[in-house]
């Protein structure tokens, strides 16, 4: 539950295509500082990371240079001339977004309290920020939480589904903002960037085809809303309320097993691995599910993304966590086949199947996996 200034700068290596760049100056103070004192500027440029300084000269100092579209930046103050690789996280820094154009950041006494004017996608980000606010305080109060719990708090199930119910709570609430702040911008490129963020590393078509709709024609038409609505177009193939791809893949003795052939029942295709934390801490949530509802018609099948070299820690963890279940591996890391058909891009993940094969929810966490069970299968 990070600022979604953070959350989307891993987003931008994807967005850099064929495109121009474009200029941009950033004429900045910030108090009386002066020389020896220097100001760094990083942002992403494509797929390229940029390290940018500037001398600051009675309190002020410039940037110039090119950008290909809006762009989450960082400026970090060196009071003292040290060099960037001695500054820590208590060094005196602003978050913004460079956009083309001529703009200006002016602080007073601080470069962390900066303002920020004549950029339109910074005033709306500042918008944006205020919106989700209460979410972040209640992000980090969360996170409090987390860190003053015991290691048998934290090693306990209902500690760790507590917690993963509160996250999920304070998800609810973000995506709720993040919607709000597109339908009402459809011509922000920001509203493209938290769209972004709202359908995360595996969207929904039928939760984010609509936002994308609302999209106005000129963001459309950027080759990261293209390459957005092309992942969409893929993503269909395993939308809920699509028939689930069929598959084949060896089990742990290396016998072929077909999705099709467990057909008639409920199925949960659960991917995971056994050097994946999270997905380790969900399997008893799994473990508990499959025990309360396995001889009611449901099965579970697990498509295991362990690496070439991972066998042994594969079998080991199906015997450590007891998933008394399917399992499914080619060894292929994150080429696995049956991930790459079910456009599996994060774990833990999991699609559940109804015996006519059709998928009707996906990515169930926690108790909402045992709620979901209940619903279509009973007590």
């Amino acid at each position: 539950m990070k600022k979604i200034f953070l959350c989307i700068a891993a987003l931008l290596p994807l967005m850099a295509m064929a495109q121009q760049p474009e200029p941009f100056e950033i004429k900045s103070t910030v108090g009386h500082l002066t020389t020896p004192a220097r100001a760094y500027l990083i942002y992403q440029l494509g797929a390229n990371r940029v390290i940018d300084s500037a001398e600051i000269t009675a309190g002020s100092f410039d940037f110039k240079g090119s950008i290909l579209n809006p762009t989450p930046a960082l400026i970090v103050i060196d009071p003292f001339g040290k060099g960037l690789d001695k500054l820590d996280t208590s060094a005196d820094n602003l978050n913004f977004y460079i956009d083309k154009g001529q703009f200006a950041i002016n602080g007073k006494d601080s470069i962390a309290r900066a303002q920020v004017t004549g950029s339109k996608i910074n005033d709306e980000n500042k918008a944006l920020m205020a919106q989700l606010q209460p979410i972040i305080v209640k992000a980090k109060e969360l996170s409090a939480e987390k860190s003053a719990a015991t290691p048998a708090q934290l090693n306990s199930a209902e500690f760790q589904n507590a917690m993963n119910a509160k996250q999920q709570e304070l998800q609810v609430e973000q995506k709720a903002a993040l919607k709000i702040f597109i339908s009402t911008n459809p011509d922000s490129y920001l509203s493209l960037l938290a769209l972004y963020s709202v359908g995360g590393p595996s969207p929904d078509p039928s939760e984010i085809d609509p936002l994308y709709n609302s999209l106005s024609d000129r963001i459309k038409g950027m080759e990261a809303a293209k390459r957005l609505k092309n992942s969409l177009d893929a993503l269909r193939a395993t939308a809920i309320g699509t028939l689930a791809p069929d598959f084949t893949q060896a089990d742990v003795n290396g016998v072929p097993v077909k999705l099709s052939s467990f057909r008639g029942k409920y199925v949960l295709v659960d991917f995971w691995a056994s050097w994946c934390g999270p997905c380790r801490q969900e399997n008893p949530n799994v473990v508990k599910a499959y025990a309360r509802f396995k001889d009611k018609n449901f099965a579970i099948i697990g498509v295991s993304l362990d690496k070439p070299d991972g066998k042994n820690a594969w079998l080991a963890a199906i015997q450590n966590d007891n998933l008394n279940w399917t399992q499914l591996s080619d060894l292929k890391f994150w080429n696995n086949e049956v991930a790459g058909i079910y456009h599996v891009t994060s774990i833990p993940a999991n699609f559940l199947i109804d015996p006519n094969g059709k998928i009707i929810a996906r990515n169930l966490r926690g108790y909402d996996l045992e709620k979901e069970l209940q619903a279509v299968l009973g007590d």
